[in-house]
């Protein structure tokens, strides 16, 4: 089993920048493939980025190159620093972990909580 919480949502301005958190505990010893999601109002859930073990990361086009998901392997802690924010990046965002390698459509077994992130225009 592995426990996720998210922190560091909140609100911004469009074109400023907000740092999400995801704190993982539990069976993190184990080879895991952590992404981000997001759920705006009425519409479906989508993935933002992935990253695995060996630092191979994969996002959405929507956030290429003004997201960026990193982690710090030694406080178990996946990161998404995200810049040039839009009205367009409100949801709730939430961190996910899946057992093994990161691939299209993996599905993913451990979820967070969620955080809310706002952008006003």
């Amino acid at each position: 089993q592995v426990q996720l919480v998210e922190s560091g949502g909140g609100s911004v301005q469009a074109g400023g920048s907000l740092r999400l958190s995801c704190a993982a505990s539990g069976a993190t010893s184990k080879r895991y493939c952590m992404g981000w999601f997001r759920q705006a109002p009425g519409k479906e859930r989508e993935g933002v980025a992935t990253i695995d073990d060996d630092g191979r990361t994969s996002y959405a086009d929507s956030v290429k190159g003004r997201f960026t998901i990193s982690k710090d392997n030694a406080k178990n802690t996946l990161f998404l620093q995200m810049n040039a924010m839009k009205p367009e990046d409100t949801a709730m965002y939430y961190c996910a972990a899946g057992g093994g390698y990161c691939y299209s459509e993996r599905p993913f077994n451990y979820w967070g909580q969620g955080t809310q992130v706002t952008v006003s225009s």
